[in-house]
């Protein structure tokens, strides 16, 4: 006789001889031997007699049978020795009777019984009925009128608390249990009780078990311990132990989105002991449970990014009305300037000033690191405190060096920004420029010929004793300065190539004749062109300098 020893997907192992012409495995409560493993089909495979061999034959299964680790296709051929393997559930060919092949016996009533809670909502309660005999009609008659009782009380407006109110209520009602507790997930990992009742005359003794909550609620199992005492995993679990539970059910609350927690009834053992039939009843009101939590956190999170929202808006009115209202009208020159979020605020900013009784006009231009509200509120802490030094006429270097220092000290590690700051002598058309750590300028000459304005320091706020200096070009009528953040530069096509410096010069070198405000419409429908549809995931900000030809 041949001797089938078997290591279920769970970890549960037994032996059992094949005393018969046919037996047929899957994980459906019609197979002959049923494998509560999630991955295999409710008919998976068959072991038959065939005069005096032993065949296996997969049975159409949808992750297929191995013999030996290869796919079976056809019936074949198995002997003692064999290894066949079901998903991750395996079974090895021994002889009955021969060394090392002592019978262990197979799950029984003391016994702890784990079944994929996903799987066990598969099979319809309707197919259920048509299937069931007679004598099981009126418990599961009792079971749908429970579960469409519980399906119109949630169709209803309810609170988390109302929810979980209502499902104790029928617990209690229907299966009643000692004590039933709901836990849900807080952290990754971590599951806090957030409701539970107890019998009347029964001490409250919540209890948390390590190894309850992997087996249920992190692997999606439901549980049922007929005896804790006699199951290892949790016979060492000292919560358990010392609140006198022996009996007990548990259920994920499981959602498309994974696990939320989980629902777990327990008993003593003298009092009552759970069946599979209760186990499979948690498991469907567990259901119902985690799809209205999950209703109720999606319309949570609907509102609050509808709060968010709004707030965005607010933060990007405000953040619009601390760059200039209009640019100054300097006369023989040309300005525009555009700043466009990515994520509804900006950390990029410009600032073009005119100083006071001189004949001077300062550009800067700035970004901060990262995106969103973080980096717009850095970017404010900026503005604000580069509007003093640059109006009171301090030299470009000292500027950059105060600031650097400025947000040095008042910003983590990570948080920095670069900067192009260009001092205009209006008269002359002298430029001189400090570059933080910025993209370069351009200065594209009225002749064709493109000059960059690379960098004089490393970005603000990395060191504090950094020093930068500054550099000194002349704008010619004609010439134009084009400062720009990398959000233009480094916007992706669906090829995730860079639009990069070069085809910016292009594009500008194309419209050489064109105003600033029309330059700046071909750049950005030169950059929409090549993006293709693509998101652009920074900040753009343009701003052109031009000095008109005489």
């Amino acid at each position: 006789m041949i001797r089938l020893h078997v290591a279920t997907s769970g970890g549960t192992t037994f032996d059992r001889d094949f005393d018969r012409d046919s037996l047929v495995i899957g994980r459906s409560n019609e197979a002959d031997l049923v494998l509560a493993d999630r991955f295999l089909s409710r008919q998976h495979a068959r072991l038959y007699r065939q005069g005096d061999r032993l065949m296996l034959e997969d049975l159409g299964s949808q992750n297929g049978t191995r013999l030996n680790g290869t796919r079976i296709q056809d019936p074949t051929e198995v002997r003692v020795g064999d290894r066949i393997e079901l998903s991750s559930s395996r079974i090895d060919l021994q002889e009955a009777g021969a060394e090392g092949a002592e019978a262990s016996p197979e799950p029984s009533l003391n016994a702890t019984v784990m079944r994929p809670a996903a799987e066990m909502l598969g099979l319809h309660d309707e197919e259920r009925v048509e299937e069931a005999p007679a004598e099981e009609l009126s418990h599961l008659t009792d079971r749908l009128r429970l579960l469409n009782e519980m399906y119109r009380a949630v169709s209803h407006p309810l609170d988390l608390d109302d929810l979980f109110d209502l499902a104790l209520t029928q617990l209690f009602d229907h299966l009643q249990p000692e004590e039933a507790t709901i836990f849900l997930g807080v952290r990754e990992g971590e599951f806090e009780p957030v409701a539970s009742r107890h019998a009347p005359n029964v001490s409250q003794s919540s209890f948390y078990s390590r190894a309850l909550v992997r087996e249920v609620a992190e692997k999606g199992m439901a549980a049922l311990v007929l005896d804790a005492q006699t199951d290892e995993r949790f016979a060492a679990a000292e919560s358990i132990m010392s609140a006198g539970v022996r009996s007990l059910i548990a259920a994920p609350l499981l959602t498309p989105d994974g696990s939320l927690g989980m629902i777990v009834l327990s008993s003593r053992l003298a009092v009552k002991q759970f069946s599979e039939g209760d186990m499979d009843l948690l498991n469907s009101l567990a259901a119902i449970v985690a799809t209205k939590v999950r209703q109720l956190r999606l319309a949570e999170d609907a509102v609050e990014r509808a709060r968010l929202a709004e707030d965005l808006k607010v933060a990007r009115r405000i953040q619009v009305a601390l760059l200039p209202k209009e640019l100054p009208d300097i006369e023989g020159y040309e300005l525009f300037a555009t700043n466009t979020a990515s994520r509804g605020v900006s950390g990029d900013f410009y600032q073009v000033v005119v100083r006071p009784d001189s004949n001077a006009c300062v550009l800067l231009l700035a970004d901060v690191s990262g995106k969103g509200m973080a980096a717009s509120l850095l970017a404010a802490i900026l503005e604000a405190a580069s509007a003093n030094p640059i109006a009171r006429g301090r030299p470009l270097e000292e500027v950059t060096t105060w600031l650097n220092g400025y947000l040095e000290q008042r910003t983590p590690a990570e948080r920095f920004a670069t900067a192009f700051l260009a001092e205009l002598s209006i008269g002359s058309g002298g430029l001189r420029y400090t570059n933080a750590g910025h993209n370069p300028g351009l200065l594209l000459r009225a002749s064709g010929d493109v000059e960059t304005l690379g960098r004089t320091g490393i970005p603000l706020g990395l060191m504090r004793s950094s020093t930068y200096s500054a550099n000194e070009v002349a704008l010619e009528p004609g010439d134009r300065l084009i400062l720009y953040t990398d959000g233009i530069t480094e916007a992706m096509n669906p090829s995730d190539e860079e639009y990069g410096m070069q085809r910016l010069i292009d594009a500008c070198l194309r419209a050489s004749q064109q105003s600033a405000e029309e330059l700046a419409a071909t750049i950005d429908s030169d950059l929409e062109k090549f993006v293709a549809g693509e998101t652009f995931a920074d900040d753009r900000t343009l701003v052109l300098l031009r000095r008109l030809p005489n």
